[in-house]
């Protein structure tokens, strides 16, 4: 299938945005990171999250759960990420626009490591996180269930909270097990 650029892009969000649906790609601080699919564990995990998240956010109508492939556009020019697992809740004013696109700052965001994403998801994607206001991140390893909870106070990230196997949301009020 060949494939036609309309318009040269003219920057790296131009570039992003040309990429074909469902590739893993991220644009972070103007950079582009991609990386290979998800382990398993990886799957199994985002998929018991997401189903108890689902209880808990869609189930009582609070807001919307969302897991990848789904872009999250943090700024119009140079960050756009693919967060394993976020929530929107009803209050945040970002909401998923007529095109069915996310542009704004989620309130949950979970991250789920592999062994080839760890400093990726506890440095640059806490980094940014923290910068745009996510209000709650979740780090969770795929193999020894380690959870670690960061919640955003004035100063920025506080880590709250480092479980096995569990996950106690201060935002959501609510706990459950993976």
């Amino acid at each position: 299938m060949e494939t036609l650029i309309q318009s040269t892009p003219k920057t790296l969000m131009d570039v992003y945005e040309m990429l074909p649906e469902g590739t893993l790609a991220e644009l972070i601080e103007n950079q582009l990171y991609m990386s290979p699919a998800p382990s398993f564990n990886h799957h199994r995990i985002t998929k018991s999250i997401s189903k108890q998240l689902d209880k808990i956010i869609e189930d009582v109508g609070i807001g919307t759960v969302i897991y990848a492939p789904f872009d999250v556009k943090l700024d119009q020019t140079a960050n756009a990420v693919q967060p394993d697992i976020f929530v929107i809740l009803k209050t945040n004013s970002n909401q998923v626009n007529e095109e069915g696109k996310f542009i704004g700052v989620p309130d949950l965001i979970v991250e789920i490591l592999s062994k080839s994403n760890q400093s990726h998801d506890l440095i640059v994607k806490k980094n940014l996180y923290e910068k745009v206001g996510v209000k709650e991140y979740w780090v969770v390893d795929s193999e020894s269930k380690l959870a670690l909870g960061f919640y955003l106070m004035e100063t920025g990230y506080f880590k709250f909270a480092e479980l096995i196997g569990r996950i106690e949301s201060k935002l959501l009020q609510a706990d459950f097990n993976f």
